[in-house]
């Protein structure tokens, strides 16, 4: 990873998972930290785990409109434009199949995985057109990119549409030197599976990518000079349950 220093991230999403470790990997790298999540306490543990240096804790509900504008003009004001927003806050919910999702559910699923990604975009990318660079990145999923039953159609939805919405950025902002990429992780060990109808047992979650894995893969796009943009990135698990019908593997002999 190259220095990052008198480079400024905002993560969402910040609190565990991926965003954490997106987090931790970008202030190791030199860059000024944002991390934002709905979990004051949590973001603000992250940011004593970094002496409390180079790291802002913003507690923020991405899915309100009113909260990230209010956001985005406090970091203007405190920090300047941010040079990369990572995208990754997201939820599922337990009830997914449409036999069982609400309305109100399918409206929390959409709120925060893809209309709060918009609001961050829409809050930064003045900033960065202005200074003539930027970088985005969405973290969408592996059922953002291929069609799976097991994720359900809230979040199969708002992944596929934050694909489409990262592309038109890329489109549209490509003459302003602003990078847009969306990343497409399989299956990761973080908190948000323990809302699966049948929660992954130990043995699958240690097979499974882990947040640092989809960490790498975000430095590795930001990584590269600015003239350079990954458009689209997969990353799977080598044991990938998509290709194996979801079959647990054979015993070893």
């Amino acid at each position: 990873m190259k220095s990052l220093q008198g480079k400024t991230a905002w993560i969402t999403g910040g609190s565990s998972g991926i965003g954490r470790a997106c987090a931790l990997s970008l202030w190791e790298a030199g860059a000024t930290v944002v991390v934002s999540a709905r979990s004051q306490p949590a973001i603000a543990t992250l940011a004593a785990e970094c002496g409390n240096e180079r790291i802002i804790a913003l507690p923020l509900d991405v899915a309100d409109r009113a909260a990230v504008e209010a956001a985005g003009r406090h970091l203007q004001e405190r920090v300047g434009a941010i040079d990369i927003l990572v995208n990754a806050a997201g939820i599922n919910v337990v009830n997914r199949r449409m036999a069982k999702l609400t309305p109100a559910d399918w409206d929390q699923v959409i709120d925060i995985n893809l209309n709060g990604a918009f609001y961050c975009m829409h809050a930064v990318l003045p900033g960065m057109r202005e200074q003539g660079e930027g970088t985005i990145i969405n973290i969408s999923s592996w059922a953002g990119r291929f069609a799976s039953s097991l994720t359900g159609a809230a979040y199969g939805a708002s992944k596929h549409a934050m694909a489409a919405m990262t592309m038109s950025v890329a489109m549209e902002e490509c003459a302003n030197g602003i990078r847009a990429c969306a990343i497409y992780p399989g299956e990761t060990a973080t908190p948000i599976l323990v809302n699966r109808p049948v929660p992954p047992s130990e043995e699958d979650l240690a097979r499974m990518l882990q947040a640092e894995d989809v960490a790498a893969a975000v430095d590795f796009v930001i990584a590269l000079p600015m003239r350079a943009t990954v458009n689209e990135l997969v990353i799977s698990p080598t044991w990938n349950r998509a290709f194996l019908g979801f079959q647990p593997p054979p015993k070893r002999t």
